[in-house]
């Protein structure tokens, strides 16, 4: 006994055993037969020198995991359900950026989806670029993509792939699951016209799957007459953008607009006559992903959270400075 005592008070001998055990990665059966000692002493040194401030344990996050106290602070401020930050770094390439904002809201998606779960899913090209990142792990989930606005527009071929059909599609294949489509317009010219369309039987099954829904993934979009994916794509015109603008538009989810504080009254006689899930709807989905990023979607994002259309998002940092702040002012 008086020689373990002894042998474990050897400060010495203790570095040299903690040295051993962390920067040699040897087990202590190894380390015990190095120093001609019991396993037992070995345990014994290893744990003096974790009580004596020898050994300082850092941990170090293997998956980028740097912005997470700016994540904790965003959930806290808005009482967000999750928050993924992904570093605005200015050496990446755009095709850099926008594969690591897809590859951590794919990574998200596959911690909250699960087989037979009803997904959700919008439009835009935020959509269509987290469908294209890969996945790591290469199991199925056989989930059920479904579009929260119809998938037919007027526009150029070449926005196709922004459609909601098409995204549905893309996120299929993506998890391996399947999707139903809507063949609607996204956006009718008039709502009485828009009401007697929707009430055909191919569109109201469709409205069935949206009580089923447990998940939705949405882009968030912002007022932007110059390079607007919502004109490109035949859904608006120049002229009637810069007329909700005027009227303080801040951003939409699936074409529907509101303010900077999430309020819609302002563009009712629009937004009513979109067809799909109405904002109202969305609310009471259990897991309203948004992903938005650059300080130029940070409003828009602010109003999506602050009136409760979004509840888990997917950001940058740049964005993410900016909601805090907002927070931090509105306490």
């Amino acid at each position: 006994m008086r020689a373990m005592k002894k042998l474990v008070d050897n400060p010495r001998l203790i570095y040299k055993c903690c040295k051993l055990y962390y920067e040699n990665s040897l087990n202590q059966k190894e380390i015990a037969d190095i120093l001609g000692v019991s396993r037992v002493s070995v345990s014994r040194m290893l744990q003096i020198g974790r009580e004596s401030g020898m050994i300082l344990v850092t941990i170090v996050s293997p998956d980028n995991l740097t912005y997470t106290d700016l994540e904790q602070q965003l959930e806290k401020l808005f009482h967000l359900k999750e928050v993924v930050v992904v570093e605005n770094s200015p050496l990446a390439t755009t095709d850099d950026y926008l594969n690591l904002l897809g590859s951590e809201t794919v990574k998200l998606l596959e911690t909250y989806l699960r087989d037979d779960d009803v997904v959700g899913v919008s439009m835009g090209m935020t959509l269509h670029n987290i469908s294209r990142a890969p996945r790591q792990n290469s199991s199925s989930i056989n989930c059920t993509f479904v579009p929260t606005i119809g998938g037919i527009a007027s526009g150029s071929k070449s926005t196709v792939h922004v459609h909601s059909n098409q995204i549905a599609a893309a996120f299929a294949k993506l998890f391996g699951g399947q999707y139903v489509e809507f063949f609607a317009p996204a956006i009718f010219s008039d709502k009485a016209v828009m009401e007697g369309f929707m009430k055909e039987a191919p569109m109201r099954k469709i409205y069935q799957y949206y009580p089923k829904m447990k998940t939705v993934i949405m882009g968030i979009g912002i007022p932007d007459s110059a390079g607007s994916t919502m004109i490109k794509a035949g859904y608006i015109t120049t002229e009637q953008i810069n007329d909700l603008i005027e009227r303080g538009l801040t951003g939409d989810i699936s074409l529907q607009f509101y303010d900077e504080q999430g309020n819609t009254e302002m563009f009712q006689e629009f937004n009513e006559r979109v067809a799909g899930m109405p904002l109202e709807r969305l609310c009471q989905i259990e897991n309203r992903i948004a992903v938005a990023s650059g300080s130029m979607k940070a409003k828009a994002l602010y109003g999506a959270i602050r009136k409760g259309y979004v509840n888990i998002i997917v950001t940058d940092q740049e964005c993410a400075e900016q909601l805090v702040s907002w927070g931090k002012e509105a306490l």
